[in-house]
């Protein structure tokens, strides 16, 4: 009843609308990464965790986008009560802005069924920088340029290249996780930080709600598993949803298929190279008129998980991620 209730929600949701921006940056491989937008989702599992990933949006235009993740999770018990704690940062460029975003989150779980349902929250600054100098407003002899614009911040006098702002951060979620399927809803920056670079200008970051699902759909044939999965990210005045289908063979090698309703189509490929090492990688090509002048996206991502101390469970349990 309850992955029932939990798929119609997610189905109702993927059909509200389309995106046109948003602050977040896009993750093509988030079946893999759902602590980075959930959470809940922190020390899901029975190992402890590190994960990288480095995307390039949009390559062969100037200024386009370059994201770094970069996280660390382990799940923990105390008694016999169970918790995951992590810390996870992101160093995100677009254009003539730099974002440096650092987080500290804390999961609480509790068996449900045959998972275990979670309760997260994160806690963290963000520090969005704006290169002042590189902003060119012509000498103001012309028509067309005025010399000046009171938007953008003054360094003049200073030895700063650039303004910058900070903002606390604040991120919840819930999250559900099974042997066979995963499905959660976060909300990010819940405070809706404004970022003050000067008196007359900052930047106001909205709330941006997630919600994301997977199946894992082991074939008769047993070295196949089929991974269906989708993602929806909304701020409520931009919309965003990913749809994403991926093969499993013989619990080691991935591959598959995604669209993105904003308009690009994926192409993503994983493999496990030892026990526990993972590593992936995704290209996504744009389908609308970026195609003429973009030669796609590059995502790469490589994650560890391990055990210092197995912890003693009488239920057995493993996460999705290491079928």
């Amino acid at each position: 009843m309850l992955r029932r209730y939990i798929v119609l929600c997610l189905g109702w949701l993927l059909c509200v609308g389309i995106v046109k921006a948003q602050f977040d940056p896009q993750i093509g491989q988030y079946m893999f990464m759902q602590a980075t937008y959930n959470p809940a989702a922190v020390g899901d599992g029975e190992l402890m965790r590190v994960y990288g990933s480095h995307r390039m949006d949009f390559t062969g235009i100037d200024g386009a986008p370059m994201t770094t993740y970069f996280s660390f999770s382990s799940p923990f018990t105390i008694g016999k009560t169970m918790h995951g704690a992590g810390v996870r940062f992101v160093n995100d460029q677009f254009g003539l802005f730099s974002n440096q975003s650092l987080y500290a989150g804390y999961a609480y779980k509790l068996r449900l069924g045959k998972g275990y349902l979670s309760i997260g929250a994160e806690l963290g600054f963000m520090n969005l920088s704006f290169a002042v100098d590189s902003v060119d407003l012509g000498d103001g002899n012309d028509d067309y340029h005025v010399g000046s614009d009171e938007a953008v911040p003054n360094t003049s006098g200073s030895s700063e290249k650039g303004a910058s702002g900070m903002g606390f951060d604040l991120g919840v979620g819930v999250y559900y996780s099974a042997a066979s399927w995963w499905a959660g809803v976060s909300y990010g920056h819940v405070t809706n930080p404004t970022l003050q670079w000067s008196d007359k200008s900052s930047i106001r970051v909205r709330g941006t709600l997630y919600a994301a699902g997977g199946y894992n759909w082991r074939l008769k044939n047993k070295d196949w598993v089929l991974m269906p999965s989708a993602m929806l990210q909304t701020d409520f005045r931009a919309w965003d949803v990913n749809l994403t289908m991926l093969a499993q063979l013989r619990e080691r090698f991935r591959f598959g298929l995604g669209y993105r309703i904003a308009g690009s189509v994926n192409v993503i490929l994983g493999v496990d190279i030892i026990n526990g090492l993972q590593l992936g990688y995704t290209y996504e090509m744009p389908a609308n008129n970026l195609l003429k002048e973009s030669y796609g996206s590059h995502e790469l991502y490589l994650a560890y998980g391990f055990s210092v101390l197995k912890p003693k469970r009488t239920n057995k349990y493993k996460s999705i991620r290491y079928l």
